[in-house]
């Protein structure tokens, strides 16, 4: 599966299933890295590093949309609701 950092958005992006993409914003990560400005580098090693809550928010995402949304956006917060706790 393919996971990039996209510098014309200035985010991370994953294929979610289905043709799907998944994005997760720079500054996002922040409240999971606990950095004020994490560089892309710090995001994917942290993407790596959590990737099952990453997939597991993703998944959520789609199911609360009933499976409706193209390409999406998830949140700090979905990923630390992902892991069931705050990582």
């Amino acid at each position: 599966m393919t996971v990039e950092w996209r510098e014309d958005i200035d985010a991370l992006q994953f294929e979610a299933g289905e043709g799907r993409l998944c994005i997760m914003h720079r500054l996002a990560f922040r409240a999971l890295t606990r950095k004020r400005s994490p560089e892309p580098e710090e995001c994917l090693a942290y993407f790596k590093a959590q990737e099952g809550a990453f997939r597991q928010a993703a998944e959520a995402k789609i199911a609360r949309t009933g499976g409706r949304a193209g390409n999406f956006h998830i949140t700090s917060r979905d990923v630390q609701g992902a892991a069931g706790q705050v990582l």
